[in-house]
């Protein structure tokens, strides 16, 4: 059964394109939700994430890049794009912002 920690684990594999960071520390993935469905009760993975900037032009990207490394999990997987909040530097990981040289 999946779990929320391989989906982070997995999500943390995932680079911004521009960036080189990954989405997790990036502060992109504002929350990972496991919901049973179907007769077996079988985990289904809903994302709610954002982007840097809403006409972000790697949105289908990403949105690739999280479907196909979390395919092998074998979940059902439901992306939520939110734009509340509105995504800021603050969100990121102390680690990204060393690595952007903001800090």
């Amino acid at each position: 059964m999946v779990t929320e920690t391989q989906i982070y684990d997995r999500l943390r594999t995932i680079m911004d394109p521009e960036l080189h960071i990954d989405i997790v520390s990036l502060g992109l993935i504002y929350g990972v939700q496991l919901t049973a469905h179907g007769k077996q009760r079988e985990r289904k993975v809903h994302i709610t994430m954002t982007l840097t900037t809403p006409g972000c032009p790697l949105a289908p990207v990403i949105d690739r890049m999280i479907r196909e490394t979390l395919a092998p999990l074998g979940a059902p997987i439901e992306l939520e794009l939110v734009w509340d909040p509105p995504w800021t530097q603050d969100m990121m990981s102390e680690e990204a912002k060393l690595q952007l040289g903001m800090l």
